[in-house]
């Protein structure tokens, strides 16, 4: 099969009415990640705000990977991560076309929230972190919005290996 047929195939599977559902599903995500970083970014500055308790809201720029790890000053490495994660969402992508419809349930959340975290560590060279979940002097590690659509999606696919295709 050649590249161009490869490619009509893949239009195909995206023009599947629910595939367009889950799309939107995945824009609204990321849009809705672009959203509340744009407002952090624009009105919070390197200011805390207490929220309550349990939670504040504090700009921190992340430039490594899931929970500040990979966090190094070498721009070689720095590309080379994120050239790594677009193939990741690549394949995320492809999964999600030859999923079933809970998977692409679950891809679509991995994906929304995966697209916004690349396209900061494109834009701004890190990505903003800002949600700090804490109890008296413990803190979680900082997220943003994108995060927990990427933790909520991978949790479910855990969820979803492990009891739904077992009892399958």
């Amino acid at each position: 099969m050649n590249i161009l047929e490869k490619f009509k195939t893949i239009k195909k599977k995206l023009l599947i009415i629910e595939n367009i559902y889950f799309l939107i599903f995945i824009l609204l995500i990321f849009f809705s990640d672009r959203f509340t970083k744009f407002k952090i970014i624009n009105n919070f500055s390197e200011n805390r705000y207490f929220i309550n308790d349990f939670l504040n809201f504090e700009l921190i720029w992340n430039p490594g990977v899931g929970f500040g790890l990979l966090s190094i000053n070498n721009h070689f490495i720095y590309n080379a991560i994120t050239g790594f994660i677009g193939i990741i969402i690549l394949l995320l992508v492809y999964f999600f076309l030859n999923s079933k419809s809970i998977e692409k349930a679950i891809y679509s959340m991995i994906i929304g929230g995966a697209l916004g975290n690349f396209y900061d560590r494109i834009i701004y060279k890190a990505v903003p972190d800002f949600i700090d979940l804490h109890y008296n002097n413990f803190h979680w590690f900082t997220f943003n919005f994108a995060d927990i659509f990427i933790t909520i999606g991978v949790i479910l696919y855990i969820s979803n290996d492990l009891i739904i295709k077992k009892n399958e």
